[in-house]
């Protein structure tokens, strides 16, 4: 798994700092949300690195 950090206005975190009261943890909602609207993307495979071509 990997980590990304980014910067929110503060109205938005209000928004997102509100739902922990209902029991939502940040990385969990945000995490869904993504998962929700990324389903049918289609995602890109970069080459590995340090590998050579056979």
């Amino acid at each position: 798994m990997k980590t990304i950090v980014i910067s929110l206005p503060d109205p938005l975190k209000a928004k997102l700092d509100a739902l922990r009261a209902q029991g939502y943890t940040l990385n969990g909602y945000v995490r869904a949300v993504l998962e929700r609207e990324l389903t049918d993307t289609p995602t890109a495979r970069r080459p590995r690195k340090g590998r050579r071509a056979a």
